[in-house]
């Protein structure tokens, strides 16, 4: 076995893969791998989770009005840029449905697709949006994250089920404090209430900057997203 430098792998010259490396392997090589996963009449989705990095503004989770509304949540998806990235650090840089690095074509007409998609669904998978990553004003992350996580998705998925409460909200629908599973963490004092804070006047800055990016695309945005954009914003400032 050789490291990434290409030299028989020994301990001792540091870890065999460069720091940076992604491991992939097939997915039947999980235990949890479902018998479904390669059904050929496709595989029901019940949930599409969109998530960003936010010291600030995204709440712990939200969940889009209905598709429409989603998409534009996904348009909008965006990370604050950290040290692993080139240039300044905490820069919003929009990266819609998670997908920038990978998109093929113009994201106007990628976006028309998801729209054309759900109109025609009579079930369409409820749309979500995460940020483990909020922080208070210390700078210290308010969320727990990595396998505490499970705890938001088993809210996402009680949702989808019928079962989980949630407030409407201008910008989608948010858990509860009590609906959320926090027994045996340690959280700080106010932390879940600022988890699920949102802030109108950050809301209408965030809408305003997507409203910018998405007009970068012209004609060929399409007006169902002008729109739902518009009826956001309306939400904000009612």
């Amino acid at each position: 076995m050789f490291d990434w430098q290409g030299r028989p792998y020994d301990p001792g010259n540091g870890p065999a893969a460069q720091p940076n490396s992604r491991f992939t392997v097939a997915a039947k090589q999980n235990p949890g791998y479902s018998k479904q996963a390669d059904a050929p009449g496709g595989v029901p989705i019940s949930a599409i989770v969109f998530g960003g990095r936010r010291r600030t503004l995204a709440p712990l989770v939200y969940q889009a009005r209905n598709w429409l509304h989603g998409v534009l949540v996904g348009a909008g998806v965006a990370s604050e840029t950290t040290a692993a990235a080139t240039g300044a650090v905490g820069v919003v840089r929009r990266d819609p449905m998670a997908m920038k690095p990978f998109a093929g074509y113009n994201y106007a007409d990628y976006w028309s697709h998801w729209i054309s998609v759900g109109a025609k669904l009579k079930s369409p998978p409820q749309i979500f949006h995460v940020n483990w990553f909020r922080q208070n004003d210390a700078g210290k992350f308010l969320w727990p994250g990595y396998g505490e996580n499970l705890r938001v998705l088993r809210w996402i998925i009680d949702r989808c089920k019928g079962t989980a409460e949630a407030r409407d909200t201008a910008i989608g629908r948010l858990p509860n404090a009590a609906d959320l599973d926090i027994q045996g963490l340690d959280l700080a004092p106010g932390a879940l209430d600022e988890l699920l804070a949102v802030n109108p006047k950050l809301w209408q800055t965030e809408l305003a900057s997507i409203g910018t990016y998405m007009a970068e695309f012209g004609e060929r945005l399409p007006q169902e997203l002008k729109t739902e954009l518009a009826a956001a914003l309306d939400r904000l400032f009612a």
